[in-house]
């Protein structure tokens, strides 16, 4: 039987075992949450020990390779904005976790900064950059037109008040300047394999669920121009690993390293990678 995303009803995994339904955006096409949290609540939905990106630890042996893999992926990160960095190297990382981008960026030579709600990640992220990130509130204080590179790695799905948001960090941005958008996929192979179970879906701290369409209607409807769409290998696997384990109640590294890689096999040739890195450019 094939789902549709708008179909199903979502559980939360991680915190509160609620159910969320998605609905689709007729202006844009994206897919909302709903019912969305209201905003003084939404921090409750973060409060859990296993929110990995929140934290360093590593406990076990899928925290060990979760923080390897991210090493790696911060190299790979600081390679691609090095590509854009014509303008000058003033970089924001918005939603930055503990630092470990802004930390590798600032040894290449970038003037940074980040913007990180989590008191306890937004600590380590100091401690690693010298007191260069920020709670969101921050935001408003930067100037226009201050950053060459403004990257939001799997942040924006998690942010209220999308366009609102998106509208503002197009002002923050110079003149040529690039925004860094990456998000899950939901037209993945593994979004349709595990339906309801896809942990991408993530409800309720996700928000918000694209696709292409979607983020290049975003792009034209901001005058942002769509100039490369990457696609994030590693995260099929992450997330389909997660996915058997919401699936099934336990860990099947086996099957869900086998279901993320038929998932890359297929982005191949449809170009519908679970993650996709998508830059665009402030004209």
């Amino acid at each position: 039987m094939i789902y549709k995303p708008t179909d199903l009803h979502i559980k939360d995994y991680s915190v509160s075992g609620e159910l969320f339904r998605l609905k689709q955006n007729e202006t844009f096409g994206y897919l909302e949450t709903v019912p969305a949290p209201e905003p003084d609540k939404l921090s409750d939905y973060y409060e859990s020990e296993d929110y990995i990106s929140h934290t360093d630890s590593k406990r076990n042996l899928f925290e060990k390779v979760y923080h390897a893999v991210r090493a790696y992926s911060v190299k790979q990160k600081i390679k691609l904005i090095s590509k854009y960095a014509s303008n000058g190297k003033q970089l924001l990382d918005v939603g930055c976790g503990t630092g470990d981008f802004l930390q590798a960026a600032q040894k290449n030579e970038w003037a940074v900064y980040g913007i990180e709600p989590n008191e306890k990640a937004r600590t380590i992220a100091n401690q690693k950059t010298g007191n260069t990130v920020f709670d969101t509130d921050h935001l408003s204080q930067f100037e226009k037109g201050q950053f060459d590179i403004i990257c939001l790695w799997h942040v924006l799905e998690h942010l209220p008040n999308l366009e609102k948001q998106l509208q503002h960090f197009k002002s923050l941005l110079k003149p040529g300047g690039v925004l860094v958008i990456a998000v899950p996929n939901h037209n993945s192979f593994d979004a349709g394999y595990y339906h309801k179970f896809w942990a991408a879906y993530d409800v309720p701290r996700h928000l918000w669920h694209f696709n292409k369409n979607a983020i290049k209607k975003l792009a034209d409807h901001f005058q942002l121009k769509l100039i490369k769409i990457k696609p994030m290998w590693f995260d099929a696997f992450y997330v389909s690993m997660l996915s058997e384990k919401y699936k099934t109640g336990k860990m099947n590294p086996v099957k869900g390293f086998w279901t993320g890689l038929r998932s890359n096999i297929k982005a191949l040739f449809t170009k519908e990678a679970s993650s996709l890195i998508y830059i665009l450019k402030k004209e």
